[in-house]
């Protein structure tokens, strides 16, 4: 047995209704970014509560976040942060929403050339945007960690990075929020980003290994 220490900096709001609390959360000043996917937020309602949330706030939107977030799409949010000013990220979705936002929140304030530099040549992530999160679902633990995959269709990348920067503020985990999921995305191993058996390595992988970083997939 190793002995380890453990600290998360990550704020969980956790239980039925608490996207109301996201006025709480966020400062009054703050200039919002709120970050998605492909629009299911918007017929399961959690869209029209992180609104209601923030009704008396400037809110502005970037939708089309793709499952394994594309570079291209992410610098899109970029451009805009940076046109419009905005300050304080909230990514409302799944793990590839929340992975995409920290991309977004390391990429908007970085000045060493490409951001891509931070993912493929791990240059220093110097400062980055504070991000919420409310999570639409159970996969990844993207929502209590500073880690973030990040795909690059030109180069045929995908990459992680990672920062103490970029935990997360705080987490909204409202379960109703995952009542509409297919049971087939929740079970189904070979669904996206292979949540079911995802979970199933990653937690012996990071108890068992002697080194950093392991990957166990990588000797199977």
């Amino acid at each position: 047995m190793q002995n380890f220490q453990f600290h998360n900096p990550v704020k969980i709001l956790f239980g039925r209704g608490r996207i109301a609390d996201l006025g709480s959360e966020i400062p009054a000043e703050a200039r919002v970014l709120m970050t998605y996917g492909g629009g299911s937020i918007r017929r399961n309602g959690v869209y029209a509560q992180a609104r209601a949330a923030l009704a008396d706030r400037r809110v502005e939107e970037f939708g089309g976040i793709e499952p394994n977030p594309e570079y291209a799409t992410l610098m899109r949010a970029v451009e805009k942060i940076r046109a419009e000013r905005l300050d304080f990220l909230l990514a409302v979705g799944g793990g590839s929403v929340l992975d995409g936002t920290k991309f977004i929140a390391a990429a908007a304030p970085f000045t060493g050339g490409d951001p891509w530099d931070m993912v493929a040549k791990k240059a220093p992530v110097a400062a980055a945007l504070p991000i919420g999160c409310v999570l639409t679902l159970p996969a990844t633990g993207s929502e209590m960690n500073p880690f973030a995959v990040v795909s690059r269709r030109s180069t045929s990348d995908k990459l992680a990075f990672e920062s103490p920067l970029l935990y997360p503020r705080f987490s909204v985990l409202d379960p109703e929020t995952t009542f509409t999921l297919p049971a087939r995305q929740v079970a189904n191993p070979s669904s996206s980003r292979q949540r079911g058996f995802g979970r199933f390595l990653g937690g012996p992988d990071a108890q068992l290994a002697c080194c950093q970083q392991p990957f166990l997939q990588n000797a199977m």
